[in-house]
């Protein structure tokens, strides 16, 4: 009785070790949390300036946008890939990953000169009145380039964690492939789903130098606090970037939550 009361060795070590990497979080939040907390008029002066706001809505609308396109084409994909064994996956998984690599200018540059007012598929839309330069349009499609290996590459493990043969079996039955996939495949992987699009809007409204790139304007947070750096200083940005700290842990640590409670859910059926 005593001994199962004893924390597992291994855990503690791997705990101890990991933890480093906590650590090292939790006191970067803590450089900025504490000065903020301190200065609490200052802080909530920032957080109901107007620019502010319309700064962090634009940031979240747009981070939202970009996952609800990944949810709509990158599910598809990593489906595809997840029951595609032929040489093209590694091509097309190549050409996914390309981003995680890339500084990020140099991904900012490449969407600028696919979408601007003269690129390959800016052109013709800005013939017909869309625009990428400077719009809304233009953040989004950053936001979608960047973070799109984070969703794809998780919803895809996910799908390759479905046995094959479950669609096989609905197959036998009369269900068609959509069918196969609608009501086996993607609710076995929901759980990874969440978790892709938690990273990727992560991802997406974090992102800055691929986004001033084709977009300084309308301004995201992340622009808007390199903005306030130059001009007003460390305070200013400081509590902006608090700001934007106090939102995105409530939002991850909500979505997390409802992602393990759902795994959880999961396991029991």
């Amino acid at each position: 009785m005593i001994r199962s009361c004893l924390p597992n060795p291994f855990i503690f070590v791997s705990w101890l070790l990991g933890g480093v990497i906590v650590l090292v979080s939790g006191l970067a939040l803590m450089v900025i949390a504490v000065p903020e907390l301190a200065d609490l008029p200052h802080l909530t002066a920032i957080a109901l300036d107007g620019r502010v706001i319309e700064s962090l809505s634009l940031t979240f609308a747009a981070g939202c946008s970009a996952v609800l396109f990944l949810l709509l084409c990158g599910t598809p994909l990593a489906y595809a890939l997840s029951r595609t064994t032929s040489r093209w996956r590694s091509v097309a998984e190549s050409l996914l990953d390309l981003p995680l690599a890339l500084p990020h200018t140099v991904a900012g540059l490449m969407v600028y000169l696919l979408f601007m007012s003269r690129g390959l598929i800016g052109g013709p839309l800005a013939q017909a009145g869309i625009f990428f330069e400077d719009a809304f349009l233009g953040i989004v499609m950053a936001m979608i380039f960047v973070s799109s290996p984070y969703y794809v590459n998780t919803v895809r493990e996910g799908f390759e964690r479905v046995p094959v043969h479950l669609e096989y079996v609905a197959r036998t039955l009369g269900a068609t492939e959509f069918a196969a996939f609608r009501f086996i495949a993607l609710p076995l992987c929901s759980r990874h789903i969440w978790s892709g699009a938690l990273l990727a809007w992560g991802r997406a409204v974090g992102e800055f130098a691929a986004v001033i790139m084709i977009a300084y304007f309308p301004e995201v947070i992340s622009a808007l606090m390199y903005q306030r750096f130059s001009t007003g200083g460390i305070a200013e940005s400081r509590s902006i970037a608090f700001i934007m700290i106090v939102v995105c842990l409530v939002v991850f640590f909500t979505l997390r939550t409802m992602t393990r409670t759902r795994g959880e859910n999961d396991d029991h059926h």
